[in-house]
């Protein structure tokens, strides 16, 4: 039976390193069939529910597409089109949905949703993207970096990270690193690092498979011999406007 069989995927860190390989060559091997016409359908007859409380061109198109080439089905509830934590509960929502889908695919905000939803529904459900992690885009972004860099290891590869490190991607680098020995360094303004206690459990970790996690806020010693170089929004979706002043001011020179 597949390692990944009926397993959520809510955050990096619910995988081992080694599981985390395997979904990245599984992803690589679909990748490559469907190029090459050999994709072979396994979720035929399957029925998958697309929760979007947070709107998103690229994280819809992936799921539904990936959803469409193995054969399953989908059902997208956005932020108007559903009544989930307003009139009924998430763990009721979780229950209904887990009777008639085979999966659940979250996005939206709090940690706790996609987790009791994992929790209720009796069915795999995968994180799109919460306030505090984005583990299906660091899946990309490994992939991609794999691709870029063929032959070389995650633990002689240096990823930076510049700008707002204290959100759900800086969040989500630091278990990627974790798990893949990556040397990341996080520039950034001190005020925007992540918490000190997922940074010193994720650099423990990352030490022992050969990487290092570095914060800094020097721009040039940071980005020095880096292979790739990563940002992300400032303000993001369902702050106030009124934060662009205040961030620009903070995040101007990164």
């Amino acid at each position: 039976m597949s390692t990944f069989y009926q397993k959520p995927f809510l955050k990096l860190l619910d995988f081992t390193a080694s599981e985390l390989t395997a979904l990245l060559q599984l992803a690589a091997k679909l990748k490559a069939d469907k190029k090459n016409g050999k994709e072979e359908q396994k979720l035929v007859g399957k029925n998958i529910a697309l929760i979007f409380e947070k709107d998103s061109t690229r994280t819809r198109c992936s799921f539904e597409v990936a959803a469409y080439d193995q054969g399953a089905r989908v059902t997208y509830l956005g932020s108007s089109g559903s009544q989930i934590g307003h009139k009924e509960s998430i763990k009721d929502t979780a229950r209904v949905l887990g009777r008639m889908f085979d999966g659940i695919q979250y996005r939206g905000y709090g940690q706790e949703i996609v987790e009791t939803l994992a929790e209720y529904s009796g069915v795999p459900v995968w994180n799109g993207l919460t306030d505090e992690y984005h583990p299906t885009q660091l899946l990309a972004d490994l992939l991609t970096m794999q691709e870029h860099l063929p032959g070389k290891a995650f633990n002689e590869m240096t990823l930076v990270y510049a700008g707002d490190a204290r959100n759900n991607m800086g969040n989500s680098m630091l278990e990627a690193a974790a798990l893949t020995g990556l040397d990341l360094r996080l520039v950034a303004p001190k005020a925007c690092w992540p918490q000190a206690a997922l940074v010193a459990e994720c650099s423990a970790m990352a030490k022992k498979n050969g990487g290092a996690i570095t914060l800094t806020e020097d721009i040039a010693s940071g980005v020095k011999g880096a292979d790739f170089i990563y940002t992300d929004v400032w303000v993001s979706m369902g702050e106030p406007k009124e934060k662009w002043a205040e961030r620009i001011a903070l995040l101007r020179d990164y």
